[in-house]
Order: structure tokens, then C-alpha cells, then sequence
């Protein structure tokens, strides 16, 4: 399912699209509010060209419903003189969520959020996908970023309830995120940008959680 996000006069393309597929997971099991006690994420390694060692971190929101991963040094461009290979850019985080004695937790909606300034013609993208130590690597999942383009971009992933893989109760278990940013002149002139950060820090990739009692 596709849905469209106009922002200062551009249109901002919204993707849901299931990014990993597991076990059914039982509805009636999920809770309405997630646990009160505190959750701890550790940020426990990162590698790729978008992600240099201190340029990204990671942080759990207040009430427990999600969390955070914030790049400072996330960007391509291409244009005049620029060499491909600044087209691309990917980041690998490895991080270890603590649940609370007792609870599970799934990840179930993405929000993939950067800045862009595309020229008429150029060709954008992101892909992204995430996976626990142990299993099955998730597909990736793929979303065009439509130009021209001078504002802030998000895409959405949304996995079904029946589809959502649950961290195993009891098991440290890391959990590795995949993204990255692609972009190409095609029929543009000019030079074109794509960030997966902000200037100033407002804009965050959001992991959504869901959670659940333990059998």
C-alpha cells in the first residue's frame, strides 16, 4: 500500500510494506500500554560509510513505545564533478535491547525520516531491513524518494500484526539494522543531496515496539 505526503508543495512518498515475516503472532497478546519499568538499549557496534565510528546513536523513548537511532554524518549526493560512489551510503547498527523480566517485544512500524534537495530528474532511494542474531535475514524493503525535492522526506514501514517476528523470551538476542540512502544524477543538471539526518538533530529513525507477556 502506497500513501502520499505533501510537505511545502512536495509530494513525499509513504511505503508500507512488510519488512520481515516470522511466526504468527497472537493479537489478544499484545498490550494496550507497554511495560513501566525502564527498557535499555546499548549501541553495541556500527560499520558502513554512513555510519563512521560516533556518528550515529541510538535512544529508547520515555514510555517504552519506541526507539530512536540518529545519524549526524548520513548523506549522498550527486551532480557535476561529484563521483558516483557519493551516491551511496549504507550504516549496519548492531544494538541490544533490554526488555523487562517477563516481556517480549516486536518491532512494528518504521519510520525512515532525512532531508532532501533533489533536482528535476534525479533518481532517489532508500532501502532499509532488520533482523535478530540467530534468524532469518529479513528481505529489504525498497522506497523511491520523488524529486524535485526541498524538504524534509519520511517512508514508512508497517508489518502486519500476523507477521511481526518476536524477540525470544528469556535470550539476549542483538538485533542488526540495515539502511541505506542511493542517488543518481538521471536527467537532472544540477546537484542533488539525500540525508538520512538534520542539521539539527530533530530528525530520528523510529523503531515502533510492540510488546507482550511472556508464556
Amino acid at each position: 500500500m502506497q500513501k502520499l505526503l505533501t510537505r511545502g508543495g512536495v509530494v513525499l512518498a509513504l511505503l508500507a510494506s512488510s519488512l520481515v515475516v516470522g511466526a504468527p503472532a497472537s493479537a489478544k497478546g499484545i498490550m494496550d500500554d507497554p511495560p513501566t519499568d525502564k527498557v535499555v538499549i546499548d549501541l553495541v557496534a556500527m560499520a558502513g560509510s554512513g555510519c563512521r565510528p560516533g556518528t550515529a546513536d541510538v535512544a529508547v523513548s520515555p514510555d517504552n513505545t519506541a526507539f530512536t537511532t540518529i545519524y549526524s554524518d548520513y548523506l549522498v549526493q550527486a551532480g557535476p564533478g561529484i563521483p558516483v560512489t557519493d551516491g551511496r551510503r549504507n550504516c549496519q547498527l548492531n544494538v541490544l535491547v533490554h526488555a523487562p523480566a517477563g516481556y517480549t517485544f516486536a518491532i512494528v512500524k518504521v519510520d525512515y525520516r532525512g532531508y532532501g534537495l533533489l533536482n528535476r530528474g534525479a533518481i532517489a532511494s532508500t532501502r532499509a531491513n532488520y533482523y535478530f542474531q540467530g534468524m532469518s535475514q529479513s528481505t529489504f524493503s525498497n522506497h523511491a524518494i520523488p524529486a524535485p525535492l526541498d524538504d524534509n522526506w519520511m517512508v514508512t514501514d508497517e508489518v502486519p500484526i500476523a507477521s511481526v517476528v518476536w524477540h525470544p523470551c528469556g535470550e539476549l538476542r542483538n538485533l542488526n539494522m540495515n539502511t541505506e540512502l542511493r542517488l543518481s544524477r538521471g536527467s537532472s543538471s544540477g546537484t542533488s543531496f539525500l540525508t538520512m539526518d538534520s542539521t539539527d538533530g530533530s530528525i530520528q529513525t523510529m523503531y515502533h515496539l510492540a510488546w507482550q507477556p511472556c508464556p
